[in-house]
């Protein structure tokens, strides 16, 4: 067989099996979700009262006692955005990070990519983020922000932080099969992430070297980039971006950031994947 026959006959045989991938992925990602609220009595409505339930309390505290409300109109929208965002990460790579042990037994019977299920756990999160997305909808029509060309600009940055989040995931996926100690550090470190994020108050209000420390995260570059598009009347100092902290090119570093993580993941995972099934 000539190489250009056996690269026609390979070249189905691939685009097959990715399908079967994609297949097996959307099945165990749609099943899981389906579980996730199936012995529930309110079903889904619990993925809006989460973050529902946060905004409140930060509202209550920190926008009425601590007057951050007062700092400008649109603070709840602001607030708002930025606890679905930072739902839509924490929960995704937790449920990354415990899935591959979670499937112990799948992962000992069947022959699969393994990878199939930390991704399945992420977008378990993202269907959720999108149900969420209903009550940031409804929202802007309380605010009244008038949809805007540039919005679709955030499809974009949500697909950079679904990288960075799957990068995250497999990262700690993999670290989890082999020391269960991770889950504690990394229960510790989301609420310290949580409050060293400009989540409740405005990014202007830290030094200059603690914004520029914050805004190489990708993902309060993401969160910062999304605001500033969404909120049309916000002081500058609230939705202050990557360029404005890090300079006129500042937005790269984030983002080379967010696509090393996710490439060194991959590397991580495929170097780990031979030993998951007798590891977990």
């Amino acid at each position: 067989m000539s190489a250009q026959q056996e690269s026609l006959w390979q070249a189905p045989t691939r685009g097959r099996f990715l399908r079967h991938e994609l297949d097996v992925l959307r099945v165990i990602a749609g099943t899981e979700f389906k579980l996730k609220y199936t012995t529930s009595a309110l079903g889904y409505v619990w993925s809006i009262v989460k973050p529902l339930s946060y905004f409140a309390v930060l509202w209550v505290v920190f926008g009425r006692f601590f007057k951050l409300g007062n700092v400008f109109e649109q603070y709840p929208l602001y607030l708002l955005l930025g606890i679905v965002l930072w739902t839509f990460f924490a929960d995704a790579a937790s449920l990354g990070m415990v899935s591959l042990v979670a499937r112990g037994t799948m992962l000992r019977k069947l022959s699969f990519p393994r990878l199939v299920i930390p991704i399945s756990a992420t977008l378990v999160a993202a269907m959720t983020f999108l149900i969420n997305l209903l009550v940031v909808g409804v929202f802007l029509l309380i605010a009244r922000e008038p949809p805007r060309f540039a919005w679709l600009l955030i499809v974009v940055l949500l697909v950079e932080l679904y990288l960075f989040i799957i990068g995250v995931s497999l990262i700690l996926a993999t670290l989890f099969v082999r020391f269960r100690d991770v889950g504690q550090v990394w229960e510790l470190l989301v609420q310290l992430l949580f409050y060293a994020t400009p989540i409740i108050y405005p990014l202007g209000l830290l030094p200059p070297w603690a914004r520029a420390f914050a805004m190489l995260n990708p993902f309060t570059q993401v969160m910062q980039d999304i605001r500033a598009i969404v909120i049309e009347n916000a002081p500058a100092n609230a939705i202050m971006t990557a360029p404005d902290v890090l300079g006129p090119y500042g937005r790269i570093w984030p983002v080379l950031i967010a696509l090393t993580i996710f490439v060194g993941s991959l590397l991580l995972f495929r170097r780990e994947e031979p030993w998951f099934a007798e590891r977990v």
